[in-house]
């Protein structure tokens, strides 16, 4: 941080030397006519009400200011000199006005300013404009002029957003492009519109400006504040005050992706009320629309503090998003919210089974390899349940062991359903059938020498049963070419994935194989597809199947490369470690295949002799 902190301090005072001295250097004349004051005076007292009094624009607050206009049109009808002169003296009242603001950033500010005017002018001239004469049938000059002052501030700032942030060049840029673009064209526009004003109507047609710009941005403003108010509105819930449903979705999404690219903690809590059905029925709806709305306020007060994100998730459930909290320190926040809840006196609660309200919850943390909100949801929502089936009132953390004898029961019905499924490969593919089998005992056998969880093992097994299930939308003729595939062949195969992820999506038994159906061509070194995602951004059980799935494409006859012996797969495994491959599973794989396959070949080939 420190050597960020000295680069960009090095670059302000780079940039306000630079900006000063051009200044100094092009500013010719020290003494103006009283007409000349006068237009001075007056353009300085625009800029600073015009600074006052900006646009805002929804959604996002940005604000469009309209100085910009008033410099761009004072260079074009009045020249250099005056335009500096009126920059100067906004800067000096800047600088004593606002004194809340540091010196330096005045100064930067007045320098980067300096350079977009000197630039844009020099550009004005180069390309055919005269200044003072108006002929906007010829806009070139105009457009190049305003062009320049675009490109060199955003050059600046980006360059010193991009020092200070540590970021890549192209993507504070694109970030500055994309914010300010539609207000620099409203710039020239507008700078075009007082262009023809003070040209015509001199002093008046600058008061009529300022006018119509005040009037703008008093509008914008209501228009700015109403849809503020209506965005709030759509975002909360009308009960209790609290986010949505769907705005917590996408405050979760923004936070994942917070977490993803600093590494930073995220845990997800799901809350559900023990027994408000019971309430609900010996009360009536009214107190139970009380007692949720009673609840609410607490936690938005208790969540607060800590700034986590509190929504009410539907019906007597509410979901909390902890930034930066990991799911031990969220386990503990929440134990002692339950406690303090139990003790709170709400209306008819000792009628409750506990004489007291009480809630269950589930802890989910955020891992790299996590494949989705929705899988992170699903797992604060099995611990939630789990804490309900171990006798409600309780906060439990997601584990991998959660599996029950009804989950093997589940698991054994999904298997034999995946099974009948597969078997439609038969009469289309029969190597892809083929295939998918073999890949499903690799799994099995894999699971078993890493010693993966029971819920684990039946994803990861499952998965690979049905990972290739897209290439049912391929043609016949496609896939079962001989030779090499062209390429709009070869693409069209690579959108198995993504057929594969659509099929499987519509059985929400299935939802938790879509990682390993979507993302089992990924490679650790992020040049697979269809993503590009890279290392421990691509779940684990997605990283397993790709060795399993590669080895078995390798040692196995297919229609456009040569088989490899196990030995010559192993080989191709060890190369691509690290690259194809994540090289922590590459070895227990070769392991596993040299301890149950290995001996197995060598006795078939021995007896083949």
């Amino acid at each position: 941080m420190q050597f960020f902190k000295k680069r960009t301090n090095s670059y302000v005072l780079m940039v306000s030397v630079l900006g000063i001295l051009a200044f100094i250097l092009e500013i010719e004349k020290l003494s103006y006519t009283l007409v000349e004051w006068v237009t001075i005076l007056t353009l300085t007292g625009s800029v600073l009400l015009l600074n006052h009094y900006h646009i805002q624009l929804p959604p996002k607050g940005n604000t469009l200011s309209m100085d910009s206009s008033v410099f761009l049109a004072s260079l074009f009808l009045f020249g250099l000199d005056i335009t500096l002169s009126v920059l100067f003296l906004n800067g000096l009242i800047f600088t004593f006005t606002q004194r809340k603001s540091e010196l330096w950033k005045h100064i930067i500010n007045f320098s980067i300013y300096s350079l977009m005017i000197i630039s844009s002018y020099y550009l004005f001239i180069f390309t055919g404009g005269n200044v003072g004469n108006v002929h906007l049938t010829n806009l070139v000059p105009y457009i190049v002029s305003l062009s320049v002052y675009f490109v060199v501030n955003t050059f600046l700032v980006g360059l010193y957003f991009l020092l200070d942030a540590s970021e890549s060049l192209t993507n504070v840029l694109k970030g500055i492009v994309k914010e300010t673009i539609v207000t620099y064209i409203s710039t020239l526009m507008l700078s075009l519109v007082l262009v023809i004003l003070i040209s015509s109507q001199r002093n008046f047609g600058l008061f009529l400006f300022i006018c119509i710009s005040f009037l703008l941005s008093q509008a914008f403003k209501q228009h700015f504040e109403l849809y503020k108010e209506m965005s709030e509105k759509a975002n909360k819930d009308y009960l209790t005050g609290l986010n949505n449903h769907g705005y917590f979705k996408e405050l979760f999404e923004n936070e994942i992706s917070v977490a993803r690219e600093s590494g930073a903690a995220l845990s997800v809590a799901l809350l559900d009320l023990d027994d408000f059905k019971k309430y609900n029925d010996l009360y009536g709806h009214i107190q139970g629309d009380a007692l949720l709305k009673e609840f609410g306020s607490i936690l938005m007060k208790e969540s607060s503090d800590k700034h986590y994100i509190v929504a009410r998730y539907g019906g007597e459930e509410f979901s909390i998003l902890m930034p930066n909290t990991p799911s031990i320190d969220a386990y503990q926040w929440l134990n002692d919210l339950r406690k303090k809840i139990n003790d709170t006196i709400f209306k008819g609660v000792e009628a409750l089974p506990y004489g007291c309200l009480s809630f269950s919850a589930g802890v989910a943390q955020w891992e790299m390899e996590t494949y989705s909100m929705s899988e992170l949801l699903n797992k604060a929502d099995e611990a939630m349940y789990f804490a309900k089936a171990q006798g409600k009132n309780l906060v439990q953390i997601y584990q991998d062991n959660f599996d029950s004898l009804d989950d093997s029961q589940a698991f054994e019905k999904q298997l034999e359903e995946a099974e009948q499924q597969l078997k439609i490969f038969l009469s289309k593919d029969v190597y892809t059938y083929r295939h998918s089998k073999r890949v499903f005992q690799y799994a099995v056998d894999f699971a078993r020498k890493l010693e993966l969880s029971d819920h684990e093992r039946k994803i990861f097994t499952l998965g690979a049963l049905v990972h290739d299930i897209g290439k049912l939308e391929i043609p016949r003729d496609v896939i079962n070419k001989k030779g090499k595939l062209e390429p709009h062949e070869w693409e069209m195969v690579k959108k198995h994935v993504t057929w594969g992820k659509e099929i499987i999506s519509t059985n929400k038994e299935l939802e938790e194989l879509i990682p390993l159906v979507e993302l089992h061509h990924e490679r650790y070194d992020g040049k697979g597809y269809p993503y590009g995602l890279k290392g421990d951004n691509i779940p684990k059980l997605a990283r397993l199947l790709c060795i399993v799935d590669s080895f078995d494409a390798m040692t196995t006859e297919r229609p456009y490369q040569k088989t490899k012996s196990y030995e010559e797969a192993i080989q191709e495994l060890r190369f691509c470690a690290g690259n194809q491959f994540d090289a922590k599973y590459v070895e227990p794989f070769i392991e596993m295949i040299e301890e149950r396959y290995c001996l197995k070949e060598d006795k078939e080939l021995a007896m083949a002799h």
